[in-house]
């Protein structure tokens, strides 16, 4: 575990340090992620936004109480899984990654995946959802296409698997998709007992 803690620390001080795109011009903290770095389960939204550039930490705003009572639905805390992003820096207002930060940062997010070695990958909205489901391999389409869907890559040595849902901040503007997400971490859950 120290080894595993240690090597993400490093990658964690290497994107604090980051000046690979422009995004680092306006940052107020990198947000490199957090959590248990032997972690079965592995959280990937798309960047951070305002609140998370303040305090430098992943899900710490109105979208983050959804996923940390998301979590509880199903038995988990923080403190059980690994949270980041595929972009560590905040885009200015918010808005979409483009395709040249997410190649920027993108390969932090593969040293931290293959350091944690996660059992599941819950990928939260659409851009982290087509980066993952493309970077293994499959074709990358429309959270409202994939969600709730299992995606299994097996090794000579595991099998990953890989499940995409809405970002939880998409609850707070469409209430609705709240059911959708609470269906998807029930079929988290269960794979998580089968793992």
């Amino acid at each position: 575990m120290e080894d595993k803690a240690k090597k993400l620390k490093e990658i964690a001080e290497k994107i604090k340090n980051c000046k690979k795109c422009e995004l680092w011009k306006n940052r107020t903290n990198a947000v490199p992620g957090e959590g248990n770095p032997n972690a079965k389960i592995m959280f990937i939204g798309e960047a951070p936004g305002r609140n998370e550039d303040l305090y430098g930490i992943p899900f710490c705003g109105r979208a983050g109480a959804v996923l940390d009572d998301l979590l509880s639905e199903i038995g988990l805390k923080r403190e059980d899984v690994f949270i980041t992003n595929v972009v560590k820096c905040r885009p200015p207002g918010n808005r979409d990654p483009t395709p040249e930060e997410i190649a920027a940062c993108s390969p932090y997010l593969d040293e931290q995946i293959k350091v944690i070695n996660p059992k599941i990958i819950v990928t939260l909205g659409n851009y982290a959802t087509s980066y993952i489901l493309s970077k293994f391999g499959f074709k990358a389409e429309n959270i409202s296409k994939v969600r709730g869907k299992v995606f299994k890559v097996t090794t000579l040595l595991t099998t990953l698997k890989i499940i995409p849902t809405y970002h939880p901040a998409t609850s707070l503007y469409r209430p609705p998709l709240r059911e959708y997400l609470k269906e998807d971490f029930k079929i988290i859950a269960r794979e998580l007992e089968e793992t």
